[in-house]
């Protein structure tokens, strides 16, 4: 009849979700269970690091050894004073001051060897004038754009042209400047470029155009002078 039915039915219900219930327990029981190969390999990484670290002090003391074996049994230590004073082959600060040098240094706490005779630059050598005046004649076809970007008022190219050439510019005007009037040209066209500088700060046309046409011909009139 309908009762028993629907008793049979509540009775397979009920029987269902303890089945359902039994397995999630089982389920959550097994997550937190331990899990020995995660717990193996933990353990493998943790030797392996404790190796490693071991590798690495062994070899920091093998580099050690040498530089302790240096030091001899009841030596007194060793110092030198600009190689004159104390023994001048020790290690100090300036290496041993040029006592070690076959030639006279540049100064007792240089490693570089003095400026003369068969030093490599020689700022009379023709290849350095020669390189000097490039970057003369490169600065002369770069000035030669400032009045036009003086009569456009493009105050950035202005500066961007005085500032990333011009400091080779000043070295090779200061190395090849060698007599009065030279100095003289050296020194206006210096002036004329930081004069052409500040006006197109200040944004001052007519200055800054007249301080441009100045450097163009200090520095004309420099080279010609060469």
């Amino acid at each position: 009849n309908k009762s028993e039915l629907h008793h049979l039915l509540l009775h397979t219900l009920s029987s269902i979700m303890k089945l359902a219930l039994v397995a999630t327990l089982v389920a959550s029981a097994s997550a937190f269970a331990p899990q020995p190969s995660v717990r193996q390999s933990v353990v493998m990484q943790a030797e392996n690091s404790r190796r490693e670290a071991i590798s690495t002090l062994a070899a920091a003391g093998a580099v050690l050894i040498p530089a302790a074996a240096n030091a001899a049994a009841g030596e007194s230590p060793r110092f030198s004073v600009f190689g004159v004073i104390g023994d001048g082959g020790s290690y100090s600060e300036g290496a041993a001051y040029g006592s070690d040098q076959a030639a006279k240094l540049y100064s007792p706490y240089s490693v570089y060897g003095n400026t003369g005779g068969d030093a490599l630059y020689e700022p009379s050598k023709d290849e350095e004038i020669n390189r000097k005046k490039k970057y003369i004649t490169e600065s002369q076809k770069r000035l030669t754009l400032l009045p036009g970007y003086v009569d456009k008022k493009q105050w950035f190219n202005v500066k961007d042209e005085l500032t990333r050439y011009m400091y080779e510019t000043r070295g090779a005007v200061r190395g090849l400047a060698q007599s009065d009037a030279q100095k003289a040209l050296a020194k206006s066209f210096f002036e004329a470029i930081e004069e052409t500088s500040l006006q197109s700060t200040l944004k001052n046309q007519d200055k800054a155009a007249a301080a441009a046409a100045a450097s163009i011909k200090y520095l004309d009139e420099f080279y010609a002078s060469l």
